[in-house]
């Protein structure tokens, strides 16, 4: 389309809409002459005459009358488009999200976020998937629209904010056999372990620590959701490394005890990550902030020196570490 096809546009529109020459050139506050200058480029332009005159007045042609609906329909859309967008209204919004989190992430801020959005956004709907490793496609192919998990390796152009915090530790049913008084490290990898794996992936950051140490411990059970692995602690004789915010959580519920890991494991911090392609959408924005929000109220502790994923390396020690822009 040329840069003049536009203003073309609206001037067939109020030629069609007016049926008059004079009627159309009052509509866009351009003179008759104008008008009638504009009228003959549009004739040269479709090869029609549009306006025909009939007596002391003027008739639309068939062709006319065929572009009359589809031409208002274009301009008026349009018009919208450049219009200024109207301020975000929080009770307005009318939308579905997709959000890729675990099930930690569901019982830590779940609650939380559920009453704020019920409270200030009744029509807004969240429909919650796992995480996977392909969560950043998602985001950039719009499959999704955010993502909460613990992310230390992401796309450069992607958008990371810090929700929470979080730190190890075991669990295991009260009246296990070989727990004993005093949970030594030799004790910890003598027992078997149910590990937990979102994403399906054997090995983890604790075995990284333990190989450090020449150490390694038996995995008995591999299970995608947190609390599957606990209630499955709290009916073995298995024991569970995992968030303490959860290990509290249900430490009574399930009748379990909840042990400090004997061995130096640092904290860890999980985020909410987006594509730059929703930066400025006013929903996806607010959404974000209720995100923020949950964490701040259900998770506001905070832990120095998290790691930002779990595995051998870490992006937060500053070694090649990739520079992000900062999220809005």
């Amino acid at each position: 389309m040329q840069s003049t096809d536009f203003g073309l546009l609206v001037t067939l529109d109020a030629l069609l809409q007016e049926g008059s020459v004079t009627g159309a050139a009052r509509r866009v506050g351009l003179s008759t002459p104008a008008m009638s200058h504009a009228l003959a480029r549009i004739r040269e332009r479709l090869g029609d005459p549009i306006l025909v005159r009939s007596g002391r007045g003027m008739l639309l042609t068939p062709r006319a009358e065929a572009l009359r609906p589809r031409v208002n329909a274009v301009v008026a859309e349009a018009r919208r488009t450049l219009e200024p967008e109207r301020p975000f209204v929080a009770s307005e919004l009318s939308r579905t999200f997709v959000v890729h989190a675990s099930d930690y992430v569901l019982t830590v801020l779940g609650a939380t976020v559920d009453r704020i959005l019920r409270d200030e956004a009744p029509r807004a709907f969240l429909r919650f998937v796992p995480n996977t490793p392909d969560d950043p496609a998602r985001l950039r192919d719009q499959g999704s629209d955010m993502a909460v998990g613990i992310y230390g390796d992401l796309p450069q152009e992607m958008r990371a904010r810090q929700l929470l915090t979080d730190r190890f530790v075991v669990v295991a049913r009260k009246g296990h056999p070989h727990i004993g008084r005093r949970f030594t490290l030799e004790r910890f990898v003598a027992l078997a372990h149910i590990q937990v794996a979102p994403r399906g992936k054997p090995g983890g950051y604790l075995d990284d620590v333990l190989g450090e140490r020449g150490l390694t411990r038996t995995v008995a059970r591999a299970v995608p959701y947190f609390v599957t692995a606990l209630q499955l602690a709290a009916q073995t004789d298995y024991v569970l490394t995992i968030s303490e915010r959860l290990a509290k959580q249900y430490e009574l519920a399930l009748g379990l005890q909840v042990l400090e890991v004997p061995l130096k494991l640092r904290p860890y911090a999980l985020s909410l990550v987006w594509h730059p392609r929703v930066d400025g959408d006013p929903g996806h924005r607010f959404l974000r902030d209720v995100f923020v929000r949950a964490a701040r109220e259900a998770a506001g502790e905070r832990h120095e020196g998290p790691r930002t994923r779990l595995d051998a390396t870490d992006p937060t020690s500053g070694q090649g570490r990739r520079r992000r822009r900062p999220a809005p």
